[in-house]
């Protein structure tokens, strides 16, 4: 019996652990899940070549699959517009943030600069006068300082986001499932595009990106690993399917605990739905896949319907002007989601590390464990 109880508590202490953010514990961690037998199918220059002709067929692929068009996107917010990205809601991980004095002080501006361009999209809809099913999507830039660094995480943040109008009868999972569908899509068109333009990814050593996501539940995903943390459900996952995309992050799950702690003020994880004459909780989720290189999950985009003024009710964010445009129906219903880029890459090249695929710093001890392993990160 206290085994059992020990056992019990071990895990409950584990999995609330793992909520508290990506990324792996300790470089001696790291050290021990990098591959020994990475060889880098590209070099550094068909690497930089490879990357433009993915960005640009998946900046195409969004724009003609989901009725988008590009545009500038702010790298800086004011800290009362209630823009920015929270990422979490627990307070974890807050935004780089400076005051500009501006004429002496006497007109300052509290600056941070974007986690992501979350709700600045949804209220950039109607900036842009976009009209029913059509969308905007940019080319983000962003600093993340509380993350591990480690090699699929960076400080430097790269991503499509994207946002589209949509209409009260959209909300519902069919809808969300055919979106998710049209995106993989065009991951799965830029790594053939990849295949095709440079022969060395042709290689029996890791196997082609899987044509069909498995679409699943978070409650479904705990009841089939219920001992085990989120990330380690998530692994167990996409080892399984290859592919998968998660509904229903943020939903507090029968154990007590969410899948992964989730912004409550951007994506619908509240609203209730049925799967199949089944119930559950949410409209958004995540694309998680296997890394076949590092032999990990890897996650490559968040997404979702986002919240109505009653879901935003119950939970409890009203405070800033952002807020009030969402309670007082001054910004469009919409989808949206941020689609990692150098994440992309890493899947879609077959690369070891993000820091193959995006410059930005990396601490020491790092770049000589990359070093040794033939990890070439860019500086």
């Amino acid at each position: 019996m206290g085994m059992r109880l020990s056992f019990m508590v071990d895990t409950q202490m584990d999995k609330k652990a793992d909520l508290a953010g990506p990324g792996i514990g300790t470089y001696e961690d790291l050290e021990k899940m990098l591959p020994n037998d990475y060889e880098p199918l590209l070099d550094v220059q068909q690497t930089q070549q490879a990357l433009t002709d993915v960005k640009n067929f998946i900046e195409k692929g969004l724009g003609k699959e989901l009725n988008l068009f590009r545009v500038e996107c702010p790298l800086l917010v004011d800290k009362e517009s209630g823009f920015n990205d929270m990422l979490d809601r627990d307070g974890s991980r807050t935004p780089v943030e400076f005051h500009i004095k501006n004429d002496h002080d006497k007109h300052p501006i509290d600056a941070q600069v974007v986690q992501a361009v979350t709700k600045w999209k949804r209220w950039a809809l109607q900036e842009f006068k976009c009209a029913y099913g059509q969308g905007i999507f940019t080319d983000m830039r962003a600093v993340r300082k509380d993350y591990f660094l480690d090699h699929d995480h960076s400080a430097y943040v790269d991503q499509w986001d994207w946002e589209r109008v949509i209409k009260t009868e959209d909300r519902n999972l069919d809808f969300l499932k055919d979106v998710v569908k049209k995106i993989w899509k065009v991951i799965v068109g830029s790594h053939r595009l990849a295949l095709k333009k440079y022969p060395s990814l042709n290689t029996t050593k890791y196997p082609e990106i899987p044509k069909k996501l498995k679409f699943i539940h978070a409650e479904d995903i705990l009841k089939m690993w219920p001992e085990l943390p989120r990330k380690q459900r998530e692994t167990e996952l996409v080892k399984k399917y290859g592919a998968v995309f998660i509904i229903g992050i943020g939903w507090t799950l029968d154990d007590g605990y969410p899948h992964e702690m989730r912004a409550a003020d951007y994506d619908d994880w509240v609203t209730p739905t049925t799967d199949k004459n089944k119930p559950y909780h949410g409209l958004n989720g995540d694309i998680l896949v296997w890394n076949p290189v590092t032999k990990r999950r890897h996650e490559l985009t968040s997404m979702g319907i986002r919240v109505t003024p009653e879901t935003l009710k119950v939970n409890h964010y009203l405070k800033y002007p952002y807020h009030q445009m969402i309670m007082n129906n001054k910004i469009p219903l919409s989808i949206g989601g941020g689609i990692g880029q150098s994440r992309t890459y890493q899947y879609v090249l077959r690369k070891a590390a993000l820091g193959e695929c995006s410059v930005t710093v990396w601490p020491k001890v790092l770049r000589e464990m990359c070093a040794k392993k033939k990890i070439h990160l860019l500086e």
